[in-house]
């Protein structure tokens, strides 16, 4: 009696700092377990051994940034059942994606003493911009209890259960004081996509979006709540352009915010 193969899962870097895969590694003792119901066929993270795909689950970390990647990714989807991007490099472009309000070419010519040599796009994008995602894992680095989910619905041939509401119900959760209302600390909690456990509230910080917009931002109540607060526009500029920068949301709060001006 024959054997049935488990299913080929694939883990596949683009431009980003590799944090997300590490997540996958830090899954230990789940790890061994997913290992045992999925075979690992793909992860240079990991290991150099390689089974030629087709694959069942694609995982891909990383922004496209040059031309080459725009190829590489068109050839993962191909050979790919189910993609899933993880991260805010592959979901929204990452840090990386401030290029795109910026002049590459004069960065790069500041930068490189030979910059006629550098091959690069003036732009930062997310997988989803170049081809079709099965689903998208945010976060920065992702959420490994999320990552579990994730896999592990896969493997039951279900719908992840992962939430889409905002740091500030985890606070609530948590029994966090508002830095908000207590501290009148500037705070993206309102409108950011909860997966990190509202840590940075919970050290009386506040939160800087690790994991992009929620659901449904409000985002024109959380910029005149900014601006109540007295933070100047270039600074709340700035704080939607970190992790998330190019997510519509965030996008669209500091262009908004640069229309306006410095005061």
């Amino acid at each position: 009696m024959s054997i049935p193969r488990r299913p080929r899962l694939a883990v596949w870097k683009f431009a980003s700092c590799d944090g997300c895969q590490l997540s996958v590694l830090d899954l230990e003792d789940d790890l061994l377990a997913i290992a045992g119901r999925i075979e690992i066929a793909n992860f240079r993270e990991a290991s150099s051994a390689v089974v030629e795909g087709p694959y069942d689950l694609s995982l891909v970390e990383g922004s496209v940034t040059t031309v080459e990647d725009v190829r590489r990714i068109k050839e993962v989807r191909a050979e790919s059942r189910v993609l899933v991007t993880i991260g805010a490099c592959a979901t929204a472009g990452g840090v990386q994606a401030l290029r795109n309000f910026a002049d590459v070419e004069e960065f790069t010519r500041a930068v490189y003493a030979h910059p006629e040599y550098i091959r690069t796009l003036a732009t930062s994008t997310p997988i989803a911009d170049h081809v079709s995602v099965d689903f998208e894992l945010r976060g920065c680095p992702i959420s490994k209890a999320q990552l579990l989910e994730l896999v592990s619905a896969y493997l039951g041939g279900r719908v992840p259960n992962l939430p889409n509401e905002s740091v500030c119900l985890e606070c609530k959760r948590r029994g966090n004081v508002c830095v908000v209302v207590a501290r009148g600390t500037p705070c993206l909690g309102p409108v950011t996509q909860t997966g990190c456990g509202a840590i940075c509230p919970a050290y009386q910080r506040g939160c800087y979006g690790c994991f992009g917009p929620q659901g449904s931002p409000n985002i024109p109540s959380m910029l005149r709540h900014l601006d109540y607060l007295g933070m100047p526009h270039p600074e709340v500029q700035r704080v939607f352009r970190t992790f998330n920068a190019f997510a519509p949301a965030f996008r669209a709060a500091s262009e908004a915010v640069g229309e306006k001006g410095g005061k």
